[in-house]
Protein backbone atom coordinates (compact mmCIF):
# COMPACT_ATOMS: atom_id res chain seq x y z
CA UNK A 1 0.00 0.00 0.00
CA UNK A 2 1.83 2.46 -1.50
CA UNK A 3 1.03 6.54 -1.22
CA UNK A 4 -0.25 9.06 -3.89
CA UNK A 5 2.39 11.17 -4.94
CA UNK A 6 0.44 14.23 -4.10
CA UNK A 7 0.46 12.24 -0.36
CA UNK A 8 4.43 12.21 -0.50
CA UNK A 9 4.75 15.69 -0.97
CA UNK A 10 2.40 16.34 1.84
CA UNK A 11 4.15 14.50 4.44
CA UNK A 12 7.12 16.42 2.95
CA UNK A 13 5.80 20.14 3.71
CA UNK A 14 4.08 19.05 7.01
CA UNK A 15 6.94 17.44 8.20
CA UNK A 16 10.13 18.80 7.13
CA UNK A 17 13.89 17.90 8.10
CA UNK A 18 14.24 18.67 11.97
CA UNK A 19 10.50 18.71 12.92
CA UNK A 20 10.23 17.09 16.40
CA UNK A 21 7.59 14.14 16.90
CA UNK A 22 6.61 11.95 19.34
CA UNK A 23 5.29 8.17 18.88
CA UNK A 24 1.64 7.26 19.39
CA UNK A 25 2.26 3.52 17.57
CA UNK A 26 4.65 1.40 15.73
CA UNK A 27 3.81 -1.81 14.29
CA UNK A 28 7.70 -3.51 14.93
CA UNK A 29 8.75 -5.61 17.43
CA UNK A 30 11.85 -3.57 17.73
CA UNK A 31 9.94 -0.23 18.06
CA UNK A 32 10.97 2.27 20.27
CA UNK A 33 8.72 2.97 23.24
CA UNK A 34 5.24 4.58 22.65
CA UNK A 35 6.01 8.47 23.83
CA UNK A 36 9.85 8.25 22.58
CA UNK A 37 10.69 11.18 20.87
CA UNK A 38 12.92 11.95 18.07
CA UNK A 39 14.12 14.75 15.29
CA UNK A 40 12.43 14.21 11.72
CA UNK A 41 15.78 13.27 9.45
CA UNK A 42 13.39 12.92 5.93
CA UNK A 43 10.34 11.50 3.88
CA UNK A 44 11.59 9.10 1.50
CA UNK A 45 9.32 7.82 -2.10
CA UNK A 46 6.94 5.58 -0.08
CA UNK A 47 5.94 8.31 2.47
CA UNK A 48 7.81 6.44 5.46
CA UNK A 49 8.89 9.26 7.86
CA UNK A 50 13.03 8.51 8.41
CA UNK A 51 13.42 9.71 11.96
CA UNK A 52 16.60 9.65 14.38
CA UNK A 53 14.57 8.64 18.05
CA UNK A 54 16.14 9.89 20.99
CA UNK A 55 16.55 6.38 22.05
CA UNK A 56 19.49 6.02 19.38
CA UNK A 57 16.87 3.72 17.02
CA UNK A 58 16.83 4.69 13.28
CA UNK A 59 13.27 2.99 12.80
CA UNK A 60 10.63 4.72 9.81
CA UNK A 61 7.30 6.00 10.38
CA UNK A 62 5.56 3.19 7.90
CA UNK A 63 2.68 5.20 5.79
CA UNK A 64 -0.59 3.72 6.44
CA UNK A 65 0.83 1.17 9.40
CA UNK A 66 2.72 3.60 12.38
CA UNK A 67 1.57 6.85 13.61
CA UNK A 68 3.27 9.83 15.30
CA UNK A 69 2.16 13.69 15.83
CA UNK A 70 4.22 16.93 15.96
CA UNK A 71 5.46 17.99 19.03
CA UNK A 72 5.26 21.89 19.24
CA UNK A 73 8.59 23.47 20.42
Amino acid sequence: MFPDRKIVEWFKKEYPNGTRVELLQMNDTFAPPIGTLGTVKGIDDIGSIQVRWDNGSGLSVAYGEDSVRKVES
